[in-house]
């Protein structure tokens, strides 16, 4: 298959590799961290100016009409300077709940806004009994007049602290595990009755705890059909999945290099120890963890786009697996050939294992995943 970038996507490219190169040193990045916020703002002004805020959605919504290629350029480009900034959160999830779901009449009041940078996004699905099951959702919506009142609780909302909206899913029909019966809801994150406690992940991101208590929405905010919207979020999660993907393959492909540099430079009873054989092998296995995750990332990014359901999410879980067991086979051979410096929180190597070993987790680790692919490849029961 041809793999190669149009013009236009090599342009993508690099334009993304030189922002960060010049702006996003591992030193710059701790100080992006400490930032109110947990990223910083002037970065997130510039992805807007570079129009990486604008990639996936369609020319006639503000956008520049990309597609999962374009999110996976971009998605490496970030796995590989460590970047902090919500793109996951308010592009790929709380963005493709917009594309697919949303009216026109709704992208056009709430796209430009965050196209432009000015507002912040974030997807408010996951609740604590659920764990990796989309269709588990507690809270509830009910009906009161033309409104919507909403409660519930939601569990690790990306970047939830610093959103400006939410994006919430709460059951309106039907009991807690039921596929149908699940709407999608614009709430703004200062409506009363929201309450948010942020924290940090291990990774250096940011998450929240959000308590919806009596929220009123009116119908203008209920995104697609009132009970219809798992589909929605099942897509949604795939493509956040293949980008995920690619950002894991561009944090391994940035261990890999400081290692193999590392082991280049450090000397042992007078020799490089990278001359050590047994080393060589070490370094030489990470490498191919790394050829077999970006293959399988490309698979991800082809089938992130499929209509077909079943084969999208068959190659989507099957690409979570290669992922997560890539990203330790990485991720321990960098620290472990880095010996103590690896693990000291002012060397880089560790704080990518810990961003890796963090995507593994996101939406269902690699285990979560094979039992997937075992039970749509019919191997075991469903």
């Amino acid at each position: 298959m041809d793999f190669d970038l149009s013009e236009e996507q090599r342009l993508l490219k690099d334009s993304v590799e030189r922002l960060l190169a010049d702006r996003y040193d591992f030193e710059t990045r701790k100080r992006f961290g400490r930032e109110s916020d947990g990223f910083s703002t002037a970065m997130w002004a510039a992805y807007a100016e570079q129009g990486l805020l604008a990639v996936p959605f369609a020319e006639e919504d503000g956008g520049i009409g990309g597609g999962p290629v374009e999110t996976m350029i971009v998605m490496e480009a970030f796995g590989g300077a460590l970047a902090l900034e919500p793109y996951l959160a308010t592009v790929v999830l709380a963005g493709g709940v917009l594309r697919h779901a949303a009216s026109p009449e709704q992208r056009a009041e709430w796209l430009p806004g965050l196209i432009a940078g000015e507002t912040r996004y974030a997807f408010a699905h996951s609740e604590r009994q659920a764990r990796y099951d989309l269709h588990d959702v507690g809270g509830t919506a009910r009906r009161d007049g033309d409104a919507w009142v909403l409660e519930g609780e939601k569990s690790l909302v990306l970047h939830g602290d610093s959103a400006d909206r939410l994006i919430v899913s709460a059951r309106t029909a039907g009991s807690r595990r039921d596929r149908d019966g699940i709407g999608l809801f614009l709430v703004e994150a200062n409506a009363e009755g929201v309450s948010r406690r942020g924290y940090p992940t291990q990774d250096g991101m940011r998450a929240a705890e959000i308590s919806l208590s009596s929220v009123r929405v009116g119908p203008e905010a209920v995104i697609g059909a009132s009970a219809g919207a798992l589909p929605v979020i099942e897509r949604v999660t795939d493509e956040a999945i293949a980008a995920l993907c690619a950002e894991a393959v561009g944090a391994m492909d940035r261990m890999h290099r400081l290692t193999v540099e590392y082991l280049k430079t450090r000397k042992q009873f007078g020799v490089t120890i990278g001359s050590f054989q047994v080393l060589q092998h070490r370094a030489a296995d990470m490498f191919i963890a790394l050829e077999q995750a970006r293959s399988m990332a490309f698979l991800a990014t082809m089938m992130a786009a499929e209509d077909d359901a079943d084969e999208r999410a068959r190659a989507i879980a099957g690409a979570k697996v290669q992922i997560g067991r890539s990203g330790r086979i990485v991720g321990q051979g960098a620290v472990q050939l880095h010996g103590g410096v690896g693990v000291t929180m002012e060397y880089s190597v560790g704080h990518y294992f810990k961003r890796v070993t963090m995507i593994d987790q996101l939406f269902g680790d690699a285990d979560h995943h094979l039992g997937r692919v075992a039970r749509m490849g019919g191997l075991i029961a469903a």
